[in-house]
């Protein structure tokens, strides 16, 4: 008979999650044990198999519980049908916000997801490019010219690059946070854009590359 789910399920099970991110992100997917997440859970491991089916669950549903995140910032968006200026404003501090809260979660996306099996990694991987779409053709509508010469995306692996990797070297405890951080990306990447010279070498090359934005995979 299969146990029944108690009232705080959803509760433990989030907690779950939370750790089992903590330590792929400190020790890597491979070198992290289920006895290793039990026991950073406080509970015994039979006990997190009943919220769990296996290491790998874990895997997949961190990295599919990021990336819905991200989707969900851009569908919240799309809905306010600002203007191409402040709605590349607000996508950038809703996902510095989120990148903020999800440290941990943005390292096992970015490091770990190699591990999944194809499958998983493709419908993953479609929620990434969903994400960077979108923000790429915010940038195509800032300056229309740079989606004409085929560099709209390009130039949105960029913009991610300043966003994905802040966690590595914004301290927690600094003089400058996240939201402090989030208008100073916008106003390089707006300052940049307009400089960007589009008589750019080779634009069928950059088609042919298969780009994610926020996983890193070529």
């Amino acid at each position: 008979m299969a146990r029944k789910r108690t009232a705080d399920y959803d509760i433990q099970r989030e907690k779950i999650l939370e750790q089992a991110a903590h330590l792929f992100a400190r020790g890597g997917y491979p070198g992290t044990s289920m006895n290793d997440v039990a026991d950073a859970c406080g509970i015994s491991k039979p006990a997190l198999y009943h919220y769990v089916r296996d290491k790998y669950q874990l895997l997949v549903h961190i990295c599919e519980h990021h990336i819905e995140r991200l989707e969900a910032v851009v569908d919240e968006v799309a809905e306010l049908g600002l203007e191409p200026e402040p709605r590349l404003r607000t996508l950038v501090r809703r996902f510095v916000d989120e990148y903020s809260d999800a440290q941990d979660e943005h390292r096992v996306l970015t490091e770990d997801v190699k591990f999944l099996n194809e499958e998983d990694h493709n419908r993953i991987l479609a929620g990434e490019r969903r994400v960077v779409a979108y923000l790429a053709q915010t940038v195509a509508a800032l300056r229309p010219e740079v989606g004409e010469a085929k560099l709209s995306k390009p130039l949105t692996m960029l913009l991610f690059g300043m966003i994905n990797w802040m966690f590595t070297w914004l301290k927690p405890d600094g003089e400058l946070d996240h939201a402090a951080m989030a208008p100073i990306v916008v106003d390089l990447f707006l300052g940049g854009l307009g400089a960007v010279r589009l008589e750019q070498p080779a634009t069928d090359k950059i088609e042919k590359i298969e780009l994610t934005g926020l996983t890193g995979d070529t």
